[in-house]
């Protein structure tokens, strides 16, 4: 076929017709676990791009998508075989990368987490009210975030619990770019409006309780502590989505304490007063081995609400 655009269109019409069960019957073949669910196709030019989508059981399932990968291009190919595969990832997966279609479209598990937490939880642990954590929510995660062009960052800082609980369980680390994906939402709930209704939708965290890191001794015993180590003997998947849910749920205990203390205007003062070690570690560095750095900037931003007569 001379016309390389319409080889990919015929290649598109192909797999997701009447080719996708040979191509899904290639995809499976290569795991137990591996059951792929769709393909997506896009064409840019002369390119063909394909995702697939599959379920992996407890594993993240990176390795088992490469596999099954592999094999329904080489199906593809033999249908096709004008077809030069260029790369197997081609960056549609956005795999440690930010991008607008995990953010919508999602990738590993998706997962919303909420809470109600009554008024005077609110006024007498966490020192504020009803009143400032919805508006400052939605002036800083919300409209600052907004400023900021920002995908999939609308909460304040759900990457800490994220990578905390990875390093922790096994996890690959630099998949907390895809995983940390979450807006945080909260209004007044209750009949007299006073409690505090919080959530987060977390839609791409991408987790696994078998391979890689998860057999490690530390990191194995985590994932024994929070009743997910290896693979369920009920469903397969069952432990990995459990996990999702625990990260969800962590973050929306961070998100709470963090707006907390930014609207009880604590922030700076917990931090000089739980984050600066007291121990004088000056004695333990060597003279002899200089370090040199090299000044950078650090930018930071305030949301403020200038008062100009009787306007707001």
């Amino acid at each position: 076929m001379n016309n390389i655009a319409m080889c990919c269109v015929a290649v598109m019409e192909w797999i997701t017709g009447d080719g996708y069960q040979r191509v899904a019957e290639a995809f499976n073949r290569t795991s137990r676990f591996a059951r792929l669910q769709s393909i997506t196709p896009k064409i840019a030019g002369r390119n063909l791009y394909i995702r697939f989508k599959a379920t992996t059981g407890d594993a993240m399932g990176m390795n088992m998508l490469c596999k099954g990968t592999e094999s329904a291009l080489h199906a593809i190919q033999e249908q096709f075989p004008e077809m030069e595969i260029i790369a197997l990832s081609g960056n549609y997966c956005m795999d440690k990368k930010p991008s607008a279609l995990n953010w919508i479209d999602g990738r590993g598990k998706s997962v919303v987490c909420e809470a109600v937490i009554t008024a005077d939880v609110l006024r007498n642990i966490l020192k504020t009210t009803v009143a400032d954590l919805p508006d400052l929510n939605m002036r800083k995660n919300l409209i600052g975030s907004a400023m900021a062009g920002s995908i999939g960052g609308f909460n304040a800082h759900a990457s800490n619990m994220v990578s905390a609980i990875f390093l922790a369980t096994g996890q690959d680390i630099a998949q907390n770019v895809v995983s940390s994906n979450c807006i945080t939402l909260m209004e007044a709930t209750g009949d007299d409006l006073q409690d505090l209704l919080v959530s987060v939708t977390m839609p791409s965290i991408e987790v696994g309780t078998v391979g890689g890191g998860t057999s490690l001794p530390p990191q194995a015993a985590s994932l024994q502590m929070l009743g997910v180590e290896g693979s369920s003997l009920l469903r397969a998947g069952t432990n990995a989505e459990t996990l999702a849910r625990v990260i969800c749920g962590t973050v929306l205990a961070g998100e709470l304490s963090l707006l907390s203390a930014l609207a009880a205007g604590h922030l700076v003062q917990s931090h000089l007063k739980h984050n600066r070690s007291k121990v004088d570690i000056s004695a333990r560095s060597n003279p002899t081995s200089p370090t040199h750095t090299r000044a950078g900037s650090l930018q930071t931003t305030a949301s403020l609400i200038p008062q100009c007569g009787n306007s707001r």
